[in-house]
C-alpha cells in the first residue's frame, strides 16, 4: 500500500519529468526561412507551465470541474473585471448561454421571441446565431470599413419599437464605442450583451472591454488571447445574471451548489417548487430549460497557468501589429487600413486589411499569392452575414444599406500578429502584401 508521503513524492517526480519534457519540445524556437517557414494566421504558445498544469490536474483523477476551475474562475474575474464566471466548451457555447440567460425569468424584462437586437452585419455566425435560436430578430447594422464596428450613431438609427438589445463583437479585438453604446442602451432600455471572444484584455476609455454591457463572452480556442483547447467563460456583475447564466448552464437546476458539493444553504430537503411535492431534492429542482455546458478540470489548468502569461502575450501582439501597421503605413491609397477609435488600447486578435480597388478575384488572388510565401490569412470573418446561406429564409431586419459590409465581403482579409509570431515572420508578411500590391 502506497502512503501519501510516497504519492507526493511520485507526484514531484511526475511533474519534473513534465517539464523537462516541455522544455526539450517547445522551448526552442525554430530558425525562419522565408518563403519556407510557414507563418499561421493565428497560434498558441505553451510550455512547461501549461504541461506542468495539466499532468497536476490529471493526477487528482477529478477530472469534471474541481480545484482548478475554482482558481481559474477567480483568475478570469480579476482578468475580466467581473466578480461573477462561469466556464464553458467554447465563445459560441458563451454566446448562446448569455443570449438564454437574457431570457431568463430571473429578470424584470426578460427578452422574449420576437424581440429585436441589434448587431453588426460583419461579424462570425456565433454571435448571431443564438438570436435565430431563441426567435429573436437580429438586426443588421451596417459597419466602418476601418475598425469593423458600428458607429453609436449606425446603432442609435437602428432601434425600433421592437427593439429590446444589442448584441456585438468588438472586431478583432478592436474595441466599439463601449461608453457611447453602455449610455444608448441605458437611455432605450436596452439590454447590452459583448462578444470579448477576440478581445480579451482590450480596453477603451480606460475601461476593459466586457464591462459595459450585463455579460461579456469569451474564448479560449487556441486562435485566441489565451487558449483551454477548447473553451470559453461568460462573465457578469448583476447577481441575476450570475444566477440564471449559472443555472442554464447545468442543466436548468435551481441549485447553486458546487459540483459534488450539497446542501451548502441548509435546506435541501425543505423546499416547495411550482407542483413538485413538498421538500423535493433541491438538487433536481429545474427552473431554467437548460444545458450542460460545463469543462474539465484539465482545461481549467490550462487556463490558469495562461493566464499568467497574458500580459506577456498581449504585449507581443501589440508589438506586432505596430510593426506591421507601420511596414504598410505607405501603402495606405492602396489598402484600407485598421483604425481604433480614440482612447481605444485593442488587444488585436488579428491584422484586418481590404484593397481599396478590385473585387474577390484580386483579393483571392492576393490570398493565393501569400499562400505561395507560406503567409497564411483568412477573410473578415464571414464578412455580410445577410448574405450567409445559413441564414437565408431566416426572420431578420437590415437597417439601412450595408456598403461597407459589402465591400468587406469583396475585398478584406487578415493576417497574423499574434504571440507565435516573431520580428521575421512579420517583416516577412509585410514584404508579401507588398509585393502584391505594388506589382498589380
Amino acid at each position: 500500500m502506497v502512503d501519501g508521503s510516497d504519492l507526493d513524492v511520485l507526484r514531484a517526480e511526475a511533474l519534473a519529468a513534465t517539464e523537462r519534457y516541455a522544455r526539450a519540445a517547445f522551448d526552442a524556437e525554430p530558425e525562419f526561412v522565408p518563403g519556407s517557414t510557414p507563418v499561421p494566421v493565428s497560434g498558441k504558445v505553451i510550455g512547461a507551465p501549461e504541461l506542468r498544469a495539466l499532468v497536476d490536474a490529471a493526477l487528482d483523477g477529478w477530472l469534471t470541474e474541481g480545484r482548478f476551475a475554482r482558481a481559474f474562475r477567480a483568475r478570469l474575474a480579476a482578468v475580466t473585471g467581473r466578480p461573477h464566471v462561469a466556464l464553458v466548451g467554447s465563445g459560441s457555447q458563451a454566446n448562446l448561454l448569455a443570449v438564454a440567460a437574457a431570457g431568463s425569468h430571473l429578470h424584470d424584462r426578460p427578452l422574449r421571441a420576437g424581440d429585436e437586437v441589434i448587431t453588426a452585419a460583419v461579424g462570425f455566425p456565433t454571435t448571431v446565431a443564438p438570436l435565430y435560436q431563441h426567435g429573436l430578430v437580429p438586426v443588421y447594422v451596417d459597419v466602418e470599413a476601418e475598425t469593423g464596428n458600428p458607429s453609436p450613431e449606425g446603432v442609435a438609427a437602428a432601434i425600433g419599437p421592437r427593439t429590446r438589445g444589442v448584441l456585438m463583437a468588438h472586431c478583432l479585438g478592436n474595441p466599439f464605442d463601449g461608453p457611447a453604446i453602455e449610455a444608448l442602451c441605458a437611455e432605450h432600455g436596452l439590454v447590452l450583451l459583448e462578444d470579448c471572444c477576440d478581445a480579451l484584455g482590450s480596453r477603451i476609455a480606460g475601461r476593459l472591454v466586457g464591462t459595459f454591457g450585463q455579460a461579456a463572452t469569451y474564448s479560449f480556442y487556441p486562435a485566441h488571447h489565451m487558449t483551454t483547447g477548447e473553451g470559453g467563460a461568460v462573465a457578469t456583475t448583476e447577481p441575476a445574471w450570475a444566477r440564471a447564466v449559472g443555472s442554464l448552464r447545468e442543466w436548468g437546476r435551481d441549485c447553486w451548489c458546487e459540483p459534488g458539493v450539497d446542501d451548502v444553504c441548509g435546506r435541501r430537503f425543505d423546499g416547495r417548487f411550482g407542483a413538485l411535492p413538498e421538500g423535493y431534492d433541491h438538487k433536481y429542482v429545474f427552473s431554467h430549460v437548460g444545458y450542460n455546458l460545463k469543462v474539465t478540470d484539465l482545461q481549467a489548468a490550462l487556463g490558469l497557468a495562461q493566464a499568467d502569461r497574458l500580459p506577456a502575450f498581449a504585449e507581443r501582439r501589440a508589438a506586432n501589429f505596430g510593426r506591421l501597421r507601420a511596414a504598410l503605413a505607405p501603402l495606405e491609397d492602396r489598402l484600407v487600413l485598421p483604425r481604433s477609435l480614440p482612447g481605444a488600447e485593442p488587444v488585436w486578435f488579428g491584422f484586418p486589411l481590404a484593397l481599396r480597388d478590385g473585387d474577390a478575384r484580386r483579393r483571392r488572388a492576393l490570398q493565393l499569392h501569400l499562400l505561395e510565401r507560406r503567409v497564411d490569412s483568412r477573410l473578415l470573418l464571414a464578412g455580410n452575414l445577410t448574405l450567409q446561406p445559413g441564414f437565408q429564409g431566416l426572420q431578420h431586419r437590415v437597417a439601412g444599406p450595408l456598403p461597407a459590409a459589402d465591400r468587406i465581403t469583396e475585398a478584406a482579409l487578415w493576417v497574423g500578429c499574434h504571440q507565435q509570431l516573431t520580428e521575421p515572420m512579420v517583416d516577412w508578411i509585410a514584404e508579401s502584401v507588398t509585393h502584391f500590391v505594388q506589382r498589380t
